[in-house]
């Protein structure tokens, strides 16, 4: 089964216990690496995703998806800075600083800053030092929030 089908297969079962369980089911891949086949699943929920929360998605999830051809599977939170893929994504980030990487350059620059002013299904509008600039979704190869780190609380690992 090709990949895109099996994550096609995966996808649902894997939605519908995210949504009973009350997370987001943010994605779902099948990555080959030297090791293996990777299947890889990320959820979220305002507050956050714990290490407790990703085991008991884990231990729910692992008999619907036991016939999949997969190798590991990893269950994790997408971190702050997951790229925005969906427009519940874009929606949540708009007033927020983001960072655009392009397939091709645009005006010379392949990366850009700016605030999310606005997006559409078609294009994505960033205010930037240079002015507001339109950028196409198609073009753009990467689009994900810039993280502040001087507002991220340190965490005591009691060393």
């Amino acid at each position: 089964m090709a990949k895109a089908n099996a994550v096609a297969g995966i996808e649902p079962k894997c939605r519908r216990i995210a949504d009973e369980m009350g997370y987001e089911l943010v994605d779902v891949v099948l990555e080959k690496e030297p090791t293996g086949m990777y299947l890889r699943i990320y959820i979220d929920q305002p507050e956050g995703i714990t290490l407790d929360d990703c085991e008991k998605y884990h231990r729910t999830v692992l008999p619907l998806v036991e016939n999949f051809d997969y190798d590991f599977m990893e269950v994790s939170s997408p971190g702050i800075d997951r790229p925005l893929k969906t427009d519940k994504d874009y929606e949540r980030h708009l007033g927020d600083e983001v960072e655009v990487r392009l397939f091709k350059p645009l005006d010379g620059v392949k990366q850009l800053n700016g605030i999310l002013a606005d997006y559409d299904p078609e294009k994505l509008v960033l205010e930037t030092g240079g002015g507001r600039k339109e950028i196409l979704r198609k073009a753009a190869a990467l689009v994900k929030p810039v993280v502040d780190m001087e507002g991220i609380e340190e965490v005591d690992l009691g060393e």
